[in-house]
């Protein structure tokens, strides 16, 4: 089975790599690239993303015909696809980061400034934070509700439809932090970041 993690210049993926690459132990080959081919063919794809939304957004158009593939891949032949951070909120129709940006659509919703109440909650949210599991989710798979993964974002993803919603956080209020719709998953937090719990979830993902 081949795992492509979706490389297109968004800053420093080496962690997710690694954690893929850890668990993976030679059962499964995993391959970082943006080659459309390579996209194409391979039975998973994680789609990482660090930094804003516009500039990630911008990075995936940068590549010619990248959006298309991942399109096809995800939406056309409705193959397993993991966003983790940004790569999640890429799903949304839009983002208000820097300044409005489209997304691929695929998840109706937006993604806003996480509201910090005035200041009383710092941003980034950065560090570990309990998730509260809320659907019965694939990648959730032997994971203990109120398990703490790690986090760093200053935007959340609000979702149309409540029902795609698998896990929230509490952080000034309940925000969205997995996704799950047919074959597309989504964590807001870092599972590379996780410890034994995070490569858990990559686990579930690459057993899927």
């Amino acid at each position: 089975m081949n795992v492509t993690i979706v490389d297109y210049n968004s800053g420093n993926i080496s962690s997710v790599i690694n954690s893929f690459k850890e668990v993976a132990k030679n059962k499964v080959n995993i391959e970082v690239t943006s080659d459309l081919k390579k996209i194409k063919s391979s039975d998973k794809v994680v789609l990482p993303g660090q930094g804003s939304f516009k500039s990630c957004v911008d990075a995936l158009n940068k590549i010619n015909g990248l959006t298309d593939s991942l399109n096809e891949f995800a939406i056309n032949n409705k193959k397993p696809l993991l966003g983790i951070c940004v790569g999640l909120q890429m799903f949304a129709d839009i983002g208000y980061e820097e300044t409005e940006t489209k997304g691929l659509g695929w998840i109706s919703g937006k993604v806003s400034k996480i509201d910090n109440q005035g200041g009383k909650f710092k941003l980034p949210h950065i560090g570990w934070n309990q998730i509260n599991i809320v659907k019965d989710s694939k990648i959730f798979q032997n994971i203990e509700n109120n398990s703490h993964m790690y986090f760093v974002h200053s935007y959340e993803f609000v979702p149309n439809e409540k029902n795609v919603i698998s896990a929230t956080t509490d952080y000034s209020s309940n925000i969205v932090c997995s996704v799950e719709k047919e074959n597309i998953f989504g964590t807001q937090f870092h599972p590379e970041k996780s410890d034994k719990t995070g490569l858990k979830i990559i686990n579930n993902f690459i057993s899927l």
